[in-house]
């Protein structure tokens, strides 16, 4: 049953650069429009504020599939301009993830204390400077682990790139292993569920670093969360033992 598997293993890796390709290229699109939308759905004005919910609630109601259909089949014939599908995949997976990504921006920002805007006034800080030294910083904290879950979607989103015939991973497995191995069909796709898992498990530890960074940034350090974790689970304990605290 196994005789195969290094081959099974050697085909897929043939797409792994792709997977890579389109899955870091969406993370940096949607990152930078995630920032973008997300802090023009706070603008002061009114029309920044309109079209930055335009832009979300278009890519974040629509399909994927169909997303990136349009993008892969319409909007050549109108620009005149065949798109490369890698291309087209990277740009789909960025509008579409950044406009998830967008609102965890607002919402991280709008979960900031008001006490923390009131001290930045009382420094004299403009508004840039207020957003740049006080909010964002603390911000970014709340935002790395939703971001932590919405880069693996993307990862795993990037597997709808086969559709317009991007030999990423799952197209090796699809396309090229299942035509030759079908009586394997189990083992094939195994194979490829571990491939995600093992890159969901980087992308998770790139990001735990990312969040200990910023922690630190602002001053909360791990062995405070340690802490404060700590004592959450103690007064757990104590509740479910129906007593209180040994003294």
């Amino acid at each position: 049953m196994f005789d195969n598997l290094p081959e099974f293993i050697s085909t897929i890796l043939d797409g792994l650069g792709l997977t890579l390709a389109a899955t870091l290229g969406g993370i940096a699109i949607s990152a930078v429009l995630s920032f973008v939308f997300g802090l023009a759905m706070l603008s002061g004005s009114r029309i920044v504020r309109v079209v930055a919910r335009i832009y979300v609630e278009i890519w974040r109601g629509t399909s994927e599939v169909v997303q990136l259909f349009w993008i892969f089949f319409v909007l050549p014939v109108l620009v005149g301009y065949q798109i490369v599908p890698l291309m087209a995949g990277i740009v789909v997976l960025g509008l579409n993830f950044g406009a998830y990504g967008a609102e965890i921006v607002r919402g991280a920002i709008q979960a900031v204390p008001r006490a923390q805007y009131e001290g930045a006034i009382a420094l004299s800080l403009t508004p840039a400077q207020r957003m740049r030294r006080v909010i964002l910083p603390q911000a970014l904290v709340e935002m790395v682990p939703p971001f932590n879950n919405l880069f693996i979607q993307l990862l795993k989103g990037s597997a709808l790139l086969t559709m317009i015939t991007v030999p990423e991973m799952t197209n090796q497995a699809r396309n090229v292993l299942m035509d030759l191995y079908t009586g394997q069909a189990g083992l094939i796709w195994t194979v490829l569920l571990v491939f995600y898992l093992l890159l969901s498990v980087l992308i998770t530890f790139g990001m735990k670093f990312l969040e200990r960074r910023a922690a630190r940034i602002v001053g909360r350090g791990p062995s405070q969360a340690a802490r404060d974790r700590g004592l959450a689970i103690a007064v757990e304990a104590g509740a479910g033992r129906g007593g209180g605290f040994p003294t």
